[in-house]
């Protein structure tokens, strides 16, 4: 009996430990500002995901240029880059504006989300954002580029 109320215990403890990692790879959506003005600032005119991760770093894809395709992770507040890779691509840059991005975000705030982790587009023109509401729990907003309403809601 007194195993098994560890055992019980011990996995409430991972539970609430993987629950709060989680919860470290989120931004509250209004940084997204700060996240935008870093991708701006590095040179980035269109989005194809931005993602949250630990302390504070966030991972901006997209494109640079008409031909130069990039992947960076950097330090939020101070914009120390950590990672950087560049692919010379020839198919021609496609991804979110600035302004398609904060609209995404508009309807998943619409929606309640709170803190956000990745933000991203797909071909099709659909975005994904993914994130948490005021009460830490998992919300997946669906939307298409340029429209101000949600497709879909998925609440866990």
């Amino acid at each position: 009996m007194t195993i098994k109320m560890l055992f019980a215990g011990s996995l409430a403890a991972l539970a609430l430990g993987a629950t709060a990692a989680l919860a470290d790879d989120a931004l509250p959506v209004g940084s997204l500002d700060a996240v935008l003005e870093r991708g701006a600032a590095y040179g980035f005119t269109h989005y194809l995901e931005l993602e949250a991760k630990e302390r504070g770093q966030v991972e901006i894809e997209g494109w640079l240029d008409e031909e130069w395709q990039a992947e960076v992770r950097l330090a939020l507040e101070s914009g120390e880059l950590y990672k950087e890779s560049r692919k010379r691509r020839d198919d021609g840059p496609w991804g979110m504006s600035e302004a398609e991005v904060r609209l995404a975000m508009e309807v998943a705030v619409a929606e309640g989300m709170a803190e956000f982790e990745e933000v991203e587009i797909k071909r099709d023109g659909l975005i994904e954002i993914e994130g948490r509401d005021e009460d830490g729990r998992e919300l997946e907003v669906t939307t298409r580029r340029g429209e101000e309403e949600a497709l879909k809601v998925e609440r866990d």
